[in-house]
């Protein structure tokens, strides 16, 4: 990863990032281990704690509201949520670079479908690498900060196309449209609601999204891409979740922030492909 940022310590269920020029703690349910360099800790600008739904941050620097950051050649806008995100998931660079491999390896245009596509950092890399790209997010705010990370490296003009809706209702229209996709990208949460206030299970709605999904891909396909930070859904299990739906040559592996002298597991991926 680029020096915009870095996993400084963790410990105490709690994980001390640097992001740019700001040090923030945020929890870390992962990290039981005691703190390695406590002393580091006292420089953090701000610190989220979690509440009912939503939490809160508090520190010395919680202005600007925004700042921006590299990471894996890469600009994002970040901002302090209420939910502890910044609008940027670091431990998701390994599969920036996997996409962007993956797609300059092909000669002809990639139709690439991200869903759950948050800031898209996907979208950008996908982008980057010369695919034509469907970015859809069931939050309108999210697919709005997605287009100012396209603005802020120099993708406006790319083939993006920008949708808000809900992602099984537009799996369903794509399919009756006959429309089909090289690539497919997904990080759905393990809860969520639509853009209509339609809610989403993960363990109760994912064979339907699989599906759905599934049935999207282009005669050749190139790759299907799925990630999650639900825990208990470890490599092992995505493995055989996908041997269930008969892909086969799948690749898996943890999502890791890593850090000195300690690194974070933060989630799992499987990608299948072609």
């Amino acid at each position: 990863m680029s020096c915009d940022y870095a996993l400084l310590d963790s410990g105490a269920l709690r994980k001390l990032e640097r992001f740019g020029n700001r040090l923030l703690i945020r929890p870390a349910f992962q990290a039981i281990w005691r703190v390695h360099n406590p002393e580091l800790w006292q420089r953090a600008d701000a610190i989220f704690s979690r509440g009912e739904g939503q939490g809160s941050w508090k520190g010395k620097q919680l202005n600007p509201e925004s700042w921006e950051v590299e990471i894996e050649k890469m600009r994002f806008h970040l901002k302090m949520t209420p939910f502890g995100h910044l609008g940027v998931f670091p431990e998701h660079a390994l599969l920036w670079n996997w996409i962007r491999e993956k797609i300059a390896s092909r000669k002809e245009k990639v139709k690439v479908l991200n869903l759950f596509a948050y800031s898209g950092g996907a979208t950008l890399a996908a982008a980057a690498a010369g695919a034509q790209v469907t970015h859809l997010d069931a939050a309108k705010g999210m697919v709005s900060w997605a287009k100012e990370n396209a603005l802020l490296n120099h993708l406006e003009n790319h083939p993006i196309r920008w949708i808000v809706d809900d992602v099984t209702k537009f799996l369903i229209r794509e399919k009756k449209r006959g429309v089909y996709y090289d690539a497919i990208i997904m990080d759905p949460p393990t809860f969520g609601r639509g853009a209509m206030g339609e809610v989403f299970k993960i363990e109760k709605d994912l064979f339907t999204l699989f599906d759905l999904s599934l049935a999207l891909l282009s005669k050749n396909p190139l790759f299907f891409l799925f990630s999650t930070h639900t825990p208990g859904y470890t490599p092992v299990v995505l493995e055989q979740l996908f041997m269930s739906l008969n892909l086969k040559k799948v690749q898996t592996g943890e999502l890791i922030l890593k850090g000195k002298p300690f690194s974070i597991p933060a989630g799992s991926f499987a990608a299948w492909i072609n």
